[in-house]
């Protein structure tokens, strides 16, 4: 059993510049090596140009929306025009909203918070948790997961047929799947919601970083994502699209900003004019730093040409995949098939090993950090692997003992920064565990899978 270490074909274009890329970690064998930073999906590295566009305003920070001085008005300007060029990335309609929030969690939370009475939610078993869990307050139907694109918009279309009472409705669909990249049926989907009088949100946060979106062109209500996955760091997040129903509702956060008037009444309490602006829904102290963050990495993204970027990471998934095929012990978790697209988002299991134990490996070994669990989409992943809903397991945390079966799973994920050596590597590293096994021994500590730094487990 081998695996082909040929080179990837770099005349696409060059991985773009990240921090974190010359960070040397050390490996339990000895020595140390430059870390592979292969866990994109959880959080990508920030881009090195909007790092260097953060520093370069850092010391002009001043509060926004709040006062008359110089650095003020200038971090006022900044962050509006940061949301003006979410806006473009994004393709909003006219009269859309952009609201800034901490990530795509708060984004979807805040859309459950806005929406109208009645209204019923349909939202697929397959999504992570930040879109499957913000509705508890509503009528909440779970769709099975499909297994084919085409057999998500029939499901979509007979439960929205057969909803009764008739009336205001949501779909939520994420656009890449974060346990198998696979991208969804998002303007089909839209259509059939539309169809039925019901309104879409885009769960974009692993679509964003690896593909462009255009709300116009997808037809979607609104679409959400998060900074720290589109290689902004600072914890900042985006909900966009349509205003009438944010207007409408009281907003997420009572306090300064959210308000344009209060004022007390003759019986003591408060009178509030609240505002109708995307600022309804950002009350405190914004998160200037982290939004120009965003706005930056949108531009850093878009001047280096979205069709190469794309280009680039499909050969890269083509070459991951190929070479996982190579090894017969590792099987390629998959909703919609071999054939369906997929961005950068690998995940796999390895027949004989522990998920958690084989993901140790892979770092203390090799320098590699990937992820293991069920990936906060534990519905989804039980369905991948075909185990029973109520069987145990959750997310990052090993249930097994190293080398016992257990029901996580391992995700690999890379996107516009990663080297073509961190691919190769990694290659190399599943065919050489798989073939000769771990060279260290492990154990279970706090609920991760550790190296047992007193014994090598073969010799070295």
């Amino acid at each position: 059993m081998s695996v082909s270490t040929a080179a990837l074909d770099s005349s696409v274009c060059a991985p773009l510049p990240v921090l974190g890329q010359d960070v040397t970690v050390p490996l339990v064998t000895g020595g140390e090596v430059t870390y592979a930073a292969l866990d994109y999906a959880a959080s990508a590295p920030a881009l090195q140009r909007v790092w260097d566009d953060v520093a370069a305003y850092a010391p002009y920070y001043g509060s926004v929306h709040r006062g008359a001085g110089y650095l003020s008005q200038l971090s006022t300007d900044l962050f509006e025009n940061s949301r003006r060029t979410v806006a473009e990335f994004l393709g909003c309609r006219a009269d859309d909203q952009v609201v800034f929030t901490r990530s795509t969690t708060d984004s979807l939370n805040l859309l459950a918070a806005a929406l109208p009475a009645g209204c019923q939610v349909f939202v697929y078993e397959t999504e992570h948790h930040a879109s499957l869990l913000p509705w508890r307050n509503a009528r909440v139907t779970y769709l099975n997961a499909p297994r084919t694109p085409g057999q998500a918009v029939e499901t979509l279309e007979r439960a929205l047929a057969d909803r009764d009472p008739y009336g205001p409705a949501l779909v939520c669909v994420t656009g890449a799947s974060n346990v198998t990249g696979e991208l969804w049926p998002v303007k089909e989907l839209a259509a059939a919601a539309h169809a039925h009088g019901a309104r879409i949100v885009l769960d974009a946060a692993q679509l964003a970083p690896h593909h462009p979106v255009d709300i116009a062109e997808l037809d979607v209500d609104w679409v959400a994502f998060s900074g720290h996955k589109l290689y902004a760091p600072f914890g900042s997040g985006v909900l966009a699209g349509r205003a009438d129903w944010l207007q409408e509702a009281e907003p997420y956060l009572a306090g300064g900003g959210a308000s344009r008037k209060v004022a007390r009444r003759a019986d003591g309490g408060v009178d509030v004019d609240w505002h109708t602006t995307a600022a309804r829904h950002e009350a405190g102290s914004p998160n200037v730093i982290g939004v120009y963050s965003i706005a930056s990495a949108c531009k850093a993204l878009t001047e280096a040409g979205f069709d190469t970027l794309v280009a680039r990471e499909q050969e890269l998934v083509r070459r991951v995949r190929e070479g996982l095929a190579e090894v017969p012990e590792v099987q390629v978790l998959s909703l919609f098939g071999d054939d369906a697209p997929r961005v950068g988002v690998i995940s796999f299991v390895v027949r004989g090993w522990n998920s958690s134990h084989f993901a140790a490996a892979l770092s203390a070994e090799y320098g590699i950090g990937v992820r293991d669990g069920l990936f906060c989409a534990h519905p989804l992943v039980r369905t991948l692997l075909g185990s029973d809903p109520q069987d145990p397991g959750e997310c990052g945390a090993p249930e097994a003992e190293p080398g016992e079966r257990s029901l996580n799973a391992i995700r690999v994920s890379f996107g516009a920064g990663t080297p073509d050596e961190h691919i190769e590597r990694f290659l190399r590293a599943v065919s050489e565990l798989v073939r000769e096994g771990a060279q260290w021994k492990y154990r279970t500590e706090d609920g991760r899978c550790v190296p047992d730094r007193g014994e090598a487990a073969r010799t070295l």
